[in-house]
């Protein structure tokens, strides 16, 4: 079930960066095929690894969602 829920979070996420193109979509959609992936593959070492793509992936949502500043001249 978990796996499933997972799947379709990442078609629903291809299917609106298809509509809107917006490149903040691509690390939420590979967070959701990770963990799928990630899920699938049990208490495997290779799982342990995934799960770790799907952090670095969500770092990266983080990274892109937070406001820039200008640099401040003082």
């Amino acid at each position: 079930m978990t796996v499933a829920f997972f799947i379709a979070a990442t078609v629903v996420t291809i299917l609106q960066y298809i509509r809107v193109r917006e490149r903040r979509l691509l690390p939420l959609m590979a967070l959701f095929a990770f963990t799928a992936l990630g899920h699938s593959l049990g208490d495997s070492g290779w799982a342990r690894v995934v799960h770790m793509a799907a952090g670095s992936a969500a770092l990266a949502l983080l990274v892109m969602l937070s406001p820039r500043h200008p640099p401040h001249h003082g």
